[in-house]
């Protein structure tokens, strides 16, 4: 297939370009490598998108959502602009000695592996596609794409090393911590080969990165915890001592622990049944599988002796907890009984009243459903900004715990687990659209995820007040407004193939700037340290308003993360 110079140009490969120079120039001379390795990882990423799009062969290969682009580079890039933003966040912390040297090290641990995850599965691309020219005949320039990328690969490889040689202060100390880069990229591949598998046009190539790489640098630390803890003579504690450069807290940790213990849940079924299907089959040869009725008490007395007894038990072993980490919970909500039980009650209501009234209008009235999902970006305002202001540790804690009840009933949906399966699928249907599908419904996660994650990662030393506004103010202001104005008043479009309208785009930046202006007096009459500087702040709305436009992903993923990393800077 034949490409030319303009087609290499899109305007999502545009604002990344844009977002990635952005953090490039704001990169203190020790952070020089750092910023030369993400270039190295975006411009072999932009090349294996090229190549990947271009190649009927490649895009048949895989197993991602249909109708949408690649997303490769956007994908590749997102998680390390995050982290080495927060390092430029840290470097600012110990010029001022609000932070030590131990914690940036750490942090840089964790963009190295983030790093590692991503260009492991650029490889992974890159050998499919150097398999691909036995399939079809390659002209002369996807072999030279093939070649700069491979480069671009190397010389990310001798950046990783020398940074973290330089981290370093043993021999030793390197080989580990290259061997955990190592681990870290093998499973971001066998993951996202799962993920593609297992769930089929579920989601697009960039979007399954950004997920994989995600999990294994979350629950990485964990295991890494786990294993350090178990040889504690072979593995050094300063390797996994700080995650993020925040120090552990007991929110984090359970958050942690229950999210990793439900999503293994599936394997220990899985297990659980072949059991019981070994002992029905020694009963009787003629039953080989056990009833519904069966399975739903198998799946729900396993669910509970996991997440109660196991996984606790797994947590107290690997953090030193005093105490079930589930009391410790109802020590903490009951600690401030007044206001965060009532905020609790407010959620409850909010929820209640605004499920059952879109669910009705779902299914009695022509609203469009692209409206109908943006209303619960709306709710999602209503729930998480005062408790922001007001609750933000307890806060921290009600994501987690939301989290784990969304990975729950998903479980049960996609199992069909009785009586709750059914009744599930058809409720979640009715809000879904072309970029969910019967495997997996991934906008409630996302949208709780993107709202979540620019506040648990702001927790710590946090000198740009609004960073852990990033998710609310993208996801329920700035794409909740593009998407309504946008579809009532739109009718100059971004692109010919396109539904966004510049209309939606000025209605959301603007939207998101007038919240801005009315945020920032509050937080700072409560005390918060406000530092950004409008022309900045500008910056990073415009560029997360135009990715908005541009971008044929799931946005509810990308744009708080690539919104947070531009208010760090």
């Amino acid at each position: 297939m034949k490409t030319t110079a303009t087609s290499f140009v899109t305007g999502e490969r545009v604002v990344v370009a844009v977002v990635v120079s952005r953090i490039l120039l704001s990169l203190p001379l020790s952070l020089i490598s750092h910023g030369f390795s993400l270039f190295l990882l975006s411009l072999s990423a932009f090349l294996v998108e090229i190549r990947v799009e271009t190649s009927p062969f490649l895009l048949s290969h895989f197993s991602s959502r249909r109708g949408a682009s690649s997303g490769i580079l956007l994908g590749a890039v997102t998680l390390p602009s995050v982290m080495i933003s927060k390092l430029v966040q840290l470097s600012r912390a110990i010029s001022i000695h609000e932070a030590e040297q131990d914690e940036l090290a750490h942090v840089t641990m964790h963009y190295w592996a983030a790093s590692a995850s991503c260009c492991a599965i650029l490889i992974y691309l890159s050998v499919i596609m150097s398999q691909a020219r036995n399939a079809e005949s390659l002209s002369s320039s996807s072999v030279w794409l093939m070649r700069v990328s491979l480069t671009g690969t190397v010389l990310y490889g001798v950046a990783c090393f020398v940074s973290l040689s330089m981290i370093s202060h043993t021999g030793l100390n390197t080989s580990l911590k290259m061997l955990w880069m190592l681990f870290h990229g093998l499973a971001a591949l066998k993951l996202i080969q799962h993920l593609l598998c297992t769930f089929p046009s579920c989601a697009s190539i960039g979007e399954a990165l950004l997920v994989t790489s995600g999990l294994v640098l979350y629950f990485g630390d964990f295991l890494a915890c786990t294993i350090a803890k178990i040889f504690k003579k072979l593995i050094p504690v300063d390797l996994v001592s700080i995650s993020y450069g925040i120090r552990r807290t007991e929110t984090g940790i359970i958050v942690q622990g229950l999210l990793l213990g439900l999503l293994l849940f599936p394997m220990v079924f899985r297990f659980v049944l072949h059991i019981y299907g070994i002992t029905l089959r020694k009963r009787d040869a003629r039953q080989r599988n056990c009833s519904d009725a069966a399975k739903s008490v198998l799946f729900f007395v396993s669910l509970l002796l996991f997440m109660v007894v196991a996984v606790p038990s797994w947590m107290k072993f690997v953090h030193d907890f005093n105490q079930h980490p589930f009391l410790w919970v109802l020590t903490f909500v009951f600690s401030e009984p007044l206001k965060r039980l009532s905020l609790c009650i407010y959620w409850i209501l909010l929820i209640a009243v605004s499920v059952s009234r879109f669910y009705n209008i779902s299914r009695s009235s022509k609203v469009e459903r692209i409206l109908l999902r943006k209303y619960y970006h709306l709710m999602a305002v209503l729930m998480f900004l005062p408790a922001l202001v007001l609750q933000p540790k307890f806060l921290d804690l009600a994501f987690g715990a939301a989290l784990a009840v969304f990975v729950a009933l998903e479980i049960i949906r996609i199992w069909r687990i009785q009586p709750l399966g059914e009744p599930l699928h058809q409720f979640m249907n009715a809000f879904t659209d072309h970029r969910d599908s019967e495997h997996l419904i991934v906008s409630h996660f996302s949208l709780l995820l993107g709202c979540a994650l620019p506040i648990w990662m702001s927790s710590g030393f946090n000198d740009r007040a609004l960073s852990p506004f990033a998710g609310i103010l993208s996801l329920g202001i700035g794409d909740t407004m593009a998407s309504m104005v946008g579809h009532k008043y739109g009718v100059l479009r971004w692109s010919k193939t396109g539904k966004k309208t510049v209309e939606g785009t000025a209605a959301g930046i603007t939207s998101v700037m007038a919240v801005c202006f009315v945020l920032v007096p509050i937080l700072a009459s409560m005390g918060y340290i406000l530092s950004q500087g409008w022309w900045s702040l500008l910056v990073a709305v415009t560029a997360t308003g135009m990715l908005e436009a541009y971008t044929a992903q799931l946005d509810n993923a990308f744009i708080p993360l690539v919104f947070y990393s531009l208010l760090c800077l």
